[in-house]
């Protein structure tokens, strides 16, 4: 990476009691690295450009560890149905917005969750609203789509075949698969998009993501690292449609990724084996309610337990760290699993819904808990129907952290938004929109949230990487809407600004 002139950050403080009773602080940066921590009026500070700091704290950067960086660029700009409260509603936004769509094009809405809606999606509903406009409407998960005759037939799937195309309901692999179309936008087009949503990032104290998008990443990210797109450090994570060509390319996670400026780093190898709650797709031992005795009964499990134990050795011996997507108790537990009999680490993604049983394996097998605490605020009335009687072991934070476990906070945006404030308000308060805190037992305090937002680090110390943030307000006093809120001042990435608002 490109290193940048001494820096010296002048009239710093430090989150907590401690760095209250210990006075304003200069922080002396240079080579990327934070070279030492002096009190305001200590010389040994050296030399360098000067930024006063007047008061505010110092903290690491933020990261982001599971993000769908194009889905998110693509979000904001998209048509917003997430308030349409029943299917009928959402069809009426339809039907207000489908005279607008240009002629040949197809009418994308975003954010819907229809598990708790008191009538069902339809195919009928969608094309009494929007004709022979194309419409398809993208969950709030990602897990489903809902489509109109017209855009089943555009896109290959003819309404009356298979499970829910009657509806106009498509799940998992489907609805993956319209959405890799949906999200073919022009390079150009797409770079800028994704710009944008960078800088938004750092805007709010963000130095890093981990780019989950289910596509071929590594040379989309070249590609804007070299056109200046350098606000965030990347790591790409690789599907299963591509493991081969990864290992062919002799990519290993953890490396840097050459001509990058150390930006753009090998993430891990990513496997989905269910779906989600909303989509009543998550694998689970017992089976969802009003679904008895069918095929969905129990969810859907997505890869079958020895090809994921295959797919995962093959990833491992090449140097490629497994993160596996599971949500459902039985998803988790069969993962676990598997990371039991490779002997190996890694991390679940999502780890939303545990068997109490299985708590205490993530810090056994050394398996990174990688959860979104947003999600349990968005999720929390479709726990407490489909998974009544058993929430107390839904989003468990605090018992996986009391059990030894590493958590690593994320998004998974555009599910959530990108901002580790949002989230770490979420995992601190597990209450939104003025509701009573959900299960606040397993709510974990301000430094937890953090050092799950920091890969581990809730200080900054001598040493560090210059990935800082400055606040406005003390995390680790601050109140769950002080930190939803959270005033950033300036970003830095290796002690080069990515985001400043000082005077």
């Amino acid at each position: 990476m490109t290193r940048f002139p001494p820096l010296v950050l002048r009239n710093a403080r430090l989150p907590g009691n401690g760095g209250a009773a210990r006075g304003p602080v200069d922080l002396a940066v240079a080579d990327g690295v934070v070279q030492g921590l002096y009190p305001a009026t200590d010389a040994r500070r050296g030399s360098g450009e000067e930024v006063d700091l007047d008061g505010r704290y110092v903290i690491p950067g933020l990261w982001d560890n599971h993000v769908h960086m194009n889905q998110w660029a693509l979000s904001s700009r998209r048509f917003d149905v997430s308030a349409a409260a029943s299917a009928a509603e959402a069809a009426r936004l339809v039907g207000e917005r489908a005279p607008m769509t240009a002629v040949g094009e197809t009418l994308v809405g975003v954010g819907f969750r229809d598990a708790l809606w008191p009538d069902a999606p339809s195919r009928r509903l969608l094309d009494e609203a929007a004709g022979d406009v194309p419409v398809v409407l993208v969950g709030a998960d990602l897990h489903c789509c809902w489509l109109n005759s017209a855009a089943l037939a555009r896109h290959g799937f003819a309404a009356g075949e298979g499970v829910l195309r009657e509806d106009g309901l498509l799940r998992e692999e489907d609805a993956f698969t319209i959405q890799r179309v949906l999200n073919s936008v022009g390079d150009e087009t797409l770079d800028r998009w994704v710009g944008d949503a960078a800088r938004a990032a750092a805007a709010r104290g963000v130095v890093g993501v981990v780019d989950l998008e289910m596509s071929w990443n590594l040379g989309a990210w070249q590609r804007r690292i070299a056109a200046g797109i350098d606000a965030l450090r990347v790591e790409f994570g690789v599907y299963t449609q591509d493991l081969r060509r990864a290992i062919a390319l002799g990519l290993r996670s953890g490396q840097v990724v050459e001509g990058s400026g150390g930006l753009l780093v090998v993430g891990p190898y990513k496997v989905i084996t269910d779906g989600s709650l909303n989509t009543r797709t998550a694998f689970c031992f017992d089976p969802y309610p009003g679904l008895e005795g069918t095929p969905e009964a129990h969810g859907h499990l997505t890869v079958p337990p020895d090809e994921l134990l295959a797919n995962l050795r093959l990833a491992v011996s090449a140097g490629l760290r497994p993160a596996v997507h599971a949500i459902g108790d039985r998803a988790n537990a069969l993962a676990l699993d598997a990371f039991e009999q490779l002997g190996c680490g890694g991390s679940i993604e999502h780890a939303q819904l545990l068997r109490p049983s299985d708590v205490e394996r993530f810090s056994r097998l050394g398996v990174v808990a990688s959860v979104q605490p947003e999600h349990a605020l968005d999720d929390r009335d479709v726990a407490e129907h489909y998974w009544a009687g058993r929430t107390e072991n839904a989003f468990v934070l605090r018992a996986l952290l009391d059990a030894g476990a590493t958590l690593a906070f994320g998004s998974d945006a555009p599910v959530a938004p990108l901002d580790p404030w949002v989230t770490m308000a979420a995992a601190v308060g597990r209450a939104g929109d003025g509701r009573a805190p959900w299960h606040p037992e397993q709510a974990v305090t301000a430094r937890e949230a953090l050092a799950a937002s920091s890969r581990g680090r809730s200080v900054v110390s001598a040493g560090d990487v210059a990935d800082l943030a400055v606040v406005e307000i003390d995390p680790f006093q601050a109140s769950v809407d002080e930190l939803r809120r959270m005033p950033v001042a300036a970003t830095l990435l290796a002690g080069r600004f990515t985001h400043t608002g000082l005077g």
